[in-house]
């Protein structure tokens, strides 16, 4: 997983309440267990036609989206069933960090555990956020360090994030990669302290 520290992006505005995982990455993508690839199915039914031609209205078809790595959503984004293809997908697209007023509890954790990080701003800095980046080439800038966001105005707003989950964002690696990271502490404590149970004997 890449670290995250510092992100100045373009912005994507996608401001829909309520988008649930199976707009994000519909049912039928489920089967893989791969995560890439995702990313051309984001959003597929907004996305495509029947035909499998792209609608040339919808954002992440417009010209301006492309290299784009934020996200403006609405609010309570990812909400819906637990998949954790959804972050997949987003992240496979290009996306590093999400901007809404709320976020589903496990898309939040889903998101924090594959590199996606979800910020979290009031809606005044949210319909701010609406109105500076109607600019195609508006900017923010997401410091993960300090966790602030930097408006294209110049303002800048704090947001929250779980200590380890961001301590994990900034070194580039999951709950487990975190884990083996302390594997020599870890084996050393295990040679220093006999075991408790016989396991062998049960």
């Amino acid at each position: 997983m890449e670290p995250f520290n510092t992100l100045t992006s373009r912005v994507v505005v996608l401001p829909v309440d309520n988008i649930d995982t199976d707009q994000i990455i519909p049912a039928r993508f489920l089967k893989t267990t791969v995560k890439t690839g995702l990313g051309r199915s984001l959003f597929s039914e907004w996305r495509y036609n029947a035909d499998g031609s792209a609608k040339p209205d919808f954002v992440l078809n417009r010209q301006e989206a492309a290299g784009a790595q934020v996200l403006l959503a609405g609010d309570n984004f990812g909400c819906g069933s637990s998949r954790e293809h959804a972050p997949w997908a987003l992240t496979d697209f290009g996306f590093r960090a999400i901007i809404s007023t709320s976020f589903a509890d496990i898309f939040r954790n889903n998101a924090l555990k594959n590199g996606l990080l979800p910020v979290i701003v009031d809606a005044a800095t949210h319909r701010r956020l609406l109105e500076l980046t109607a600019d195609p080439a508006a900017q923010v800038t997401v410091d993960l360090a300090s966790q602030t966001l930097r408006l294209p105005d110049g303002q800048a707003v704090t947001f929250p994030i779980d200590g380890f989950a961001k301590d994990c964002l900034l070194e580039g690696v999951d709950q487990l990669g975190y884990l083996l990271k302390h594997d020599p502490q870890i084996s050393a404590y295990e040679q220093t302290h006999a075991a408790r149970v016989d396991t062998l004997a049960l």
